[in-house]
């Protein structure tokens, strides 16, 4: 049985990363899991660390793991990316990918890693390799659409439906395509982080922030506003919180000062910090052009 079925041991811990729960992956009680579930759950919480910015305390806790191990080793090559050391982390990607490209762990993280460090055509390769890896199918989706395909991310999507209909992964690829392909696809995308967002059990940041997203392209910018201000109550320095919130006060005409601030300060190499410089520079530059020339 595959123990991230809806039969399988595995599912609610599954779920739970999925859906952004890292704090509850962490707390989960494995002491009851088969033997063979125990390495499948322990790294799933170790990635759940690093996404709550503990690449570092990974690092240390497999410094002296079976460096033999690929599921340990795709872990390592993650958290690598994540402290900086891209280099290191591109190099064993390589090599995992290079020597057990069949392996489920090494699939999904070191092609994280490959398309992270922009090598999306190696990381689709390896992908593709996949047996039922839901993860690796969420992972091409991803990248068909950061590589504006969204034909290709549908297509993977709709094969994967064949199989995995009721799967909470398929359901949250799906929403992604949804927001990107836009028309009803936005409703539904938002029917799916609305269930996710008002259930307890289910609410996280990621869902928060996948229900204002879905709202603001439905042109709800009051509901969007509502749910993420609600969400920066709870969750005050949670990253794409902060970053969404930024992003809906641009489009409300509101100042987001603070709010970039507030990015800066908890999570300065954001990506949208980037973003906002390089336009900041692209406009500086613009304007120097048609700047008053004061004869001398």
């Amino acid at each position: 049985m595959d123990p991230f079925s809806a039969e399988g041991e595995l599912i609610n811990i599954h779920n739970a990363f999925h859906q952004g729960q890292y704090h509850a992956v962490l707390d989960f009680d494995t002491s009851a899991l088969s033997p063979e579930n125990q390495l499948p759950a322990r790294v799933l919480q170790l990635r759940a660390q690093i996404a709550l910015g503990q690449a570092a305390a990974v690092l240390a806790d497999l410094a002296g793991a079976d460096e033999g191990n690929p599921d340990l080793a795709a872990v390592k090559a993650l958290a690598q990316h994540a402290a900086g050391d891209g280099a290191a982390a591109a190099t064993l990607a390589q090599d995992l990918a290079e020597n057990f490209p069949d392996h489920a762990s090494v699939q999904v993280l070191a092609g994280t890693v490959l398309q992270a460090q922009g090598r999306s055509e190696e990381a689709l390769a390896l992908l593709a390799k996949h047996q039922g890896n839901l993860e690796a199918v969420a992972l091409i989706v991803q990248i068909h659409l950061h590589q504006n395909r969204s034909d290709l991310a549908l297509k993977e999507v709709q094969a994967a439906k064949r199989w995995a209909q009721d799967s909470l992964l398929v359901n949250l690829a799906e929403s992604w395509v949804g927001l990107r392909v836009g028309g009803e696809k936005y409703q539904a995308a938002f029917y799916v982080y609305e269930e996710l967002a008002s259930a307890p059990s289910t609410a996280a940041p990621l869902s928060i922030v996948g229900q204002a997203v879905a709202e603001l392209h439905l042109g709800r910018l009051p509901e969007a506003e509502a749910a993420l201000s609600a969400a920066l109550e709870k969750y005050p320095d949670e990253a794409e919180v902060i970053a969404n919130a930024i992003v809906l006060n641009v489009l409300a005409g509101k100042s987001a000062e603070e709010l970039e601030l507030r990015l800066q300060q908890t999570h300065p190499s954001h990506p949208l910090l980037s973003e906002i410089q390089e336009k900041s520079e692209l406009f500086d530059a613009a304007a120097a052009k048609y700047a008053p020339r004061v004869a001398a």
